[in-house]
């Protein structure tokens, strides 16, 4: 997936349906080499039942670029490892995520019940305008810091959680099904719905009997 400023990138991996299986039947000393007809009823136990260790024996290893508000939430999960960008040791780009006009919505409810609309045209124009003028100073007040000789490590401090920032993310298949369990759903905010629904994608590609059972069980990590 690639956006005006954003990606997720599969980096490397080493997953596939197979390394659940022999995960799974090395308690009774047997290794498959291919995958058969049992082995994906197998899978499918183990989801159904919830026997999760099998599915942490792969890896995906992905490269993601996103707002620093989506980022947050992605670590939030603290499945996997991260490596992000520094602000303290190199210039931050100045690049930052603008919603499109349709994507621009109110709330209204309660904590934890809340229900988003679209604004009016009118309104999304006018946020649009008040947020990159944020956007300017801000960049603005950066830029004037560093030729201070402020360190990039306090100039940073004024930069948006609008602006973008990437990392490095390796995880297993358990994991990745929790992360997507809750980054997928419709109450996720929809900004990272969108990288959630990029790597789906990848895991379905990699492991499609995994994924399929996972599916089947109505998306609950096991």
């Amino acid at each position: 997936m690639t956006t005006e400023h954003g990606f997720v990138i599969l980096d490397g991996c080493e997953a596939d349906d197979l390394s659940v299986v022999n995960s799974a039947r090395v308690s009774f000393g047997k290794r498959k080499e291919s995958l058969d007809d049992a082995d994906k009823g197998l899978i499918r136990f183990l989801m159904r039942e919830r026997h999760g260790t099998p599915f942490e024996h792969n890896v995906f290893r992905f490269h993601v670029r996103c707002p620093i508000f989506v980022a947050r939430e992605w670590f939030r999960h603290r499945v996997g490892s991260f490596n992000e960008y520094s602000g303290r040791y190199a210039e931050i780009e100045q690049s930052a995520y603008t919603p499109k006009l349709q994507d621009w919505r109110t709330q209204t409810g309660r904590p934890g019940a809340y229900t988003f609309e679209p604004v009016s045209e009118e309104v999304a124009k006018e946020a649009e305008s008040v947020l990159n003028k944020a956007y300017e100073t801000a960049f603005s007040a950066y830029e004037q810091l560093l030729a201070l000789g402020v360190a990039k490590e306090l100039s940073r401090i004024v930069v948006p959680v609008g602006t973008y920032t990437e990392f490095y993310w390796t995880v297993n298949a358990r994991s990745l099904m929790n992360f997507l369990s809750l980054r997928t759903h419709n109450t996720a905010q929809k900004e990272i719905r969108t990288y959630a629904a990029e790597i789906e994608e990848i895991f379905k590609s990699l492991m499609p009997v995994t994924y399929s059972a996972w599916i089947e069980a109505d998306k609950i990590a096991p």
